[in-house]
């Protein structure tokens, strides 16, 4: 086995991968070093992080800290993917920075300048363009606070009658939520029971992935039990359409101060059949879905057009709610605009559902599931109204934030295969490209992009997905096309940091190979830690957590890039083992872990330029075979 050089016992073997190798950093080496070195925190609270909910944000607040460490005020960032506007807050805060942010700055001993910054965001997405624009060029705060509040009274004036109900005791009170069940058929006696009552139990609270009849006591898995199928009228498309059949389950609602819950009754089923006889607006999008990825046969059932994703009594209200802010004009409307659709696909469909928690006597109410469009067997109906009064202080405090600064944000709906400004214009780039198969970003915002009413092209969709016959070559082409642009957009002494996530190799390897076609190569590489892993980092095998963060400058000529990963395949256990043994002698334990380590292992590689050799979790069965911190042994042993 070829051998490298190991650390001394008192180098931290994770940080040499910071370092510059050849090209001169923009700004001081000892500031860079900081920056890169140590995991930059990354959180996921705020008003403007929880303004819209959108798959894999970073908080603009560490977007900030790597735009006025590489920029100085006046100067424009770009970003060819540009998501939810996070680069464009970004630069927008750097005018305003915060007490926190002026503290993580000087704690890093970071030399900076704060100021205005000014932006140009390309996203290919509709909803994603629509959400940054709006972010970074909200309307007046006060204007918009008022006419959401007079949207929401009359909206509660008019159909806050859908969402009454009586408490145990019979008095007045209003819904905050109700659990429906699928309705399933026993094996046993072939009766319908609904899977509350086959798979429930509350105090503890617990979702048994057992089926048990409440009727003969038959017991099965729940993978053997036939979900029950209706034929149901389609108001919307005049045609009849099959369905999982669904009962109400549990009630919970509030009565003054005084929140409850208990079982649906016979009141609440009269008032089902009242809303029912209520029309359809007009404005509700007949559109229907373009299933790629995400589609699955069970779950989906009867499910073809957007509509179909509410309750009755839940789209007829937010018809009405979406009708009400077309009266309005310009920025004012698409701010209202904005409010709606936030809560709308994350918390307005049947998508919507509960967990059951350890120790918990109820069962939790969570919103949709990030990064798919699944429905379980227990979908909630939230009360609209209670939510959206819930986000308009959010919104409006994003608003407040980022309103009357003199920094501009251009946010372009479009590809950044290419880009319609003038070479050597932009001083910096921050990006967060697309990860591989991670997410179908077009086909997770076809709700929302159906009531805006503009869709993504998914042409220059840049992704891994066999439903658009993209393979990882493919992915590959699409970000060589982008960086391209990036590259000749960029002034030539330009810097682009880079955030991705992946836990495969191969991945890695076609991204590399992308921004190296492109004519970048990297000259540092850090860990952006975030404080909350998103559902895939948290709940997928293999997955990582802390995201590798990459500083790209321009390729000199005399670096030739390595085509092969055999160097890299014969030193990989070495440098495994060298950073398992720094991370330990840190006396960090996040740097300690699997995931983080698996950063530390492709930000080593990338930075060597090297292939990525191996996939996180081939990592990770490595690592759960390592010996106790002390007593580690060599590699290969």
């Amino acid at each position: 086995m070829k051998q490298m050089k190991m650390p001394g016992e008192n180098e931290q073997m994770f940080h040499t991968a910071n370092r510059p190798r050849k090209a001169a950093p923009a700004m001081p080496a000892k500031s860079l070093d900081a920056l890169y070195r140590q995991p930059l925190a990354a959180k996921r609270t705020g008003a403007l992080y929880g303004a819209f909910p959108y798959p894999t944000k970073i908080s603009p607040e560490a977007i900030a800290l790597y735009i006025v460490a590489h920029t100085k005020p006046g100067d424009t960032v770009f970003d060819g993917f540009g998501g939810s506007g996070t680069t464009g807050l970004a630069a927008l805060l750097c005018e305003r920075p915060t007490e926190e942010l002026r503290a993580e700055a000087i704690r890093l001993g970071l030399d900076v300048q704060w100021g205005a910054r000014n932006a140009v965001l390309y996203e290919l997405g509709a909803l994603g363009s629509f959400v940054g624009r709006t972010l970074t060029n909200p309307p007046d705060p006060a204007a918009f606070r008022k006419a959401a509040e007079d949207v929401l009274a009359a909206g509660e004036s008019e159909d806050g009658w859908m969402y009454e109900a009586r408490d145990p005791s019979g008095a007045k009170g209003s819904l905050r939520h109700l659990i429906w069940s699928d309705k399933l058929c026993c094996p046993g006696c072939r009766s319908s029971v609904t899977l509350w009552d086959a798979c429930v139990s509350l105090d503890p609270a617990e979702i048994s992935s057992t089926f048990s009849c409440p009727k003969c006591c038959h017991e099965a898995p729940m993978d053997d039990v036939q979900r029950v199928t209706v034929q149901e009228q389609d108001d919307v498309l005049g045609e009849q359409r099959a369905l999982r059949g669904r009962a109400m389950a549990r009630v919970y609602g509030s009565t003054g101060k005084k929140r409850w819950s208990r079982p649906a009754t016979a009141a609440d089923l009269t008032l089902i059949k009242k809303i029912e006889a209520e029309p359809i607006p007009s404005c509700v999008p007949q559109a229907l879905i373009p299933w790629g990825d995400l589609y699955r046969k069970g779950y989906h059932q009867g499910i073809t057009h957007v509509h179909h994703f509410y309750t009755r009594r839940n789209l007829i209200v937010f018809a009405r709610m979406w009708e009400r802010v077309e009266s309005y004009r310009g920025a004012l409307r698409e701010g209202l605009r904005f409010w709606l659709l936030s809560y709308n696909a994350a918390h307005g469909t049947i998508m919507t559902r509960v967990v059951a928690k350890s120790g918990q006597k109820d069962l939790v109410v969570t919103s949709a599931q990030p990064g798919v469009l699944y429905v379980s067997g227990l979908p909630v109906e939230k009360n609209f109204f209670a939510g959206l009064r819930r986000k308009l202080t959010t919104i409006a405090q994003a608003f407040e934030t980022i309103h009357g600064g003199s920094g501009k944000v251009e946010v372009v709906h479009g590809s950044s295969c290419a880009v319609a400004l003038p070479s050597g214009s932009i001083d910096y780039v921050f990006t967060d490209p697309p990860f591989g198969a991670n997410i179908p970003y077009a086909e997770l915002s076809y709700i929302n992009e159906a009531w805006l009413k503009i869709f993504t092209d998914r042409t220059d969709e840049a992704i891994v997905s066999p439903d658009q016959g993209k393979a990882i070559d493919e992915y590959r082409d699409l970000l060589t096309q982008s960086f391209s642009e990036a590259r000749r957009i960029l002034k030539p002494s330009g810097k682009a940091t880079m955030v991705f996530h992946s836990a495969s190799a191969e991945v890695w390897n076609a991204l590399q190979r992308a921004y190296q076609d492109a004519g970048f190569d990297v000259e540092y590489a850090g860990v952006l830690d975030k404080k909350q892993g998103s559902f895939k980092q948290v709940t997928t095998e293999g997955a990582v957590r802390g995201d590798p963060v990459l500083l790209l400058g321009p390729r000199r000529k005399a670096e030739a890039r390595i085509e092969s990963k055999t160097g890299a395949d014969e030193c990989v256990w070495t440098v495994a083992t060298a950073l398992h043994r720094a991370a330990t002698a840190a006396h960090d334990p996040a740097e300690a872990t699997a995931q983080r380590l698996y950063s530390r292992l492709v930000t080593h590689f990338l930075s060597h330029h090297q292939q990525v050799p191996l996939d996180a979790d081939v990592f990770y069965r490595w690592y759960a075979e390592q010996p106790l911190p002390g007593v580690l042994c060599s590699a290969g042993d």
